[in-house]
């Protein structure tokens, strides 16, 4: 099929805007479209409609085992996907929706079991992208929509990173320009006492604490040697990852000119290139001029928030012909640091 691409800027968000009211169409009849949300793109299909949810699975390459969130746009249309909003959720829901916050609840039995991986919990969030909002309550219908990417590969955060993995496998991707936050949201089971925080994100675990108070972070197996349901998405063993081996080095200027010069000798030697994700100031001219590196400028080291939003679309640049390996920096686990942290270890399994 061909993709069809629309483009419309944020501030364009209407339910009568003609791209709005051609992507709610393609959805109310079965299809895949890639849009916008405040974290990345995600490839989104009718949650309620078993065939539309294949669809995703399909173009994807994704498994049965990895469960899928559902966006909704209001807080009445929760209903249509889950039996019941507990108490806690209903506070963070007041707190931090719309935004990047995914909550885990009971499952409706009007939900197709490939949407939660045959799990009884769903996971649901109100995106605070308007295009995404829009397109939801244009079309009346709870949106299953992972991230606009193959399988395990590095998740896209712009239009062309969609097309670039899923031109010709999706009806059309609404095109409002670069994600703001860069990451996937924060996944929480609420239903646990107390919730546990199953995948960090643009929420981070002491903003929820500031709420909830003690928040536990799930540290169970990623995947088992026998893949079966997961919990939350995102918690495949690799994820994330570029084609590209990516090395993580401690966090300090010293261990990642250190990484590039000992890469570069090794890999310079069978004519391949090390890509670096190099925080601002941290390389000097001497180490550029040796040659042997393709560098993208990540951003303020300690600035999470933008190394967040730059995170995968420098792993998507660094990642071309002719390079072999990708050197990065592991942020603390701190505030969004957290989820940079997280989408690294597992880009680099």
């Amino acid at each position: 099929m061909k993709t069809r691409r629309f483009h419309i800027a944020p501030e364009e968000a209407s339910p009568r805007h003609p791209a709005i009211l051609e992507c709610a169409a393609i959805l109310q009849h079965s299809g895949l479209v890639a849009i916008p949300t405040e974290t990345v793109y995600g490839l989104a299909a009718n949650a309620l409609d078993a065939n539309a949810v294949a669809k995703i699975f399909a173009a994807k390459e994704r498994p049965s085992w990895d469960p899928l969130i559902v966006h909704v746009s209001d807080f009445e249309m929760i209903s249509r996907v889950a039996l019941d909003v507990p108490e806690t959720a209903r506070l963070l829901a007041e707190k931090f929706w719309p935004g990047p916050l995914t909550l885990l609840l009971p499952k409706s039995p009007n939900l197709p079991v490939t949407v939660t991986a045959g799990r009884e919990t769903v996971a649901v969030r109100m995106p605070a992208h308007p295009i995404a909002r829009a397109l939801i309550s244009t079309a009346n219908l709870p949106l299953a929509a992972p991230s606009a990417n193959r399988f395990g590969r590095t998740s896209p955060t712009t239009a062309e990173h969609v097309l670039r993995d899923l031109e010709g496998r999706i009806d059309a991707i609404l095109d409002a320009g670069p994600t703001n936050i860069g990451l996937e949201s924060t996944v929480l089971d609420v239903l646990r006492r107390p919730p546990l925080l199953l995948r960090p994100g643009g929420i981070t675990r002491e903003q929820l604490e500031a709420v909830l108070g003690k928040v536990e972070v799930y540290t169970g197996p990623a995947q088992p040697a026998q893949p079966e349901a997961l919990p939350s998405p995102g918690l495949a063993a690799k994820h994330y990852a570029p084609g590209a081996r990516l090395f993580l080095t401690d966090g300090t200027q010293e261990a990642l000119i250190h990484a590039i010069r000992q890469h570069v000798a090794a890999e310079s030697a069978r004519g391949e290139y090390v890509g670096v994700m190099a925080p601002s100031g941290w390389i000097d001219d001497a180490t550029l001029t040796a040659g042997g590196v393709v560098l993208f400028e990540w951003g303020e080291w300690g600035d999470w928030p933008q190394l967040a939003q730059n995170l995968f679309s420098g792993l998507r640049y660094v990642d071309k012909p002719g390079v072999s390996v990708i050197l990065c920096p592991l942020p603390p686990e701190e505030g969004i640091g957290s989820a940079i942290r997280d989408r690294l270890m597992r880009a680099a399994q």
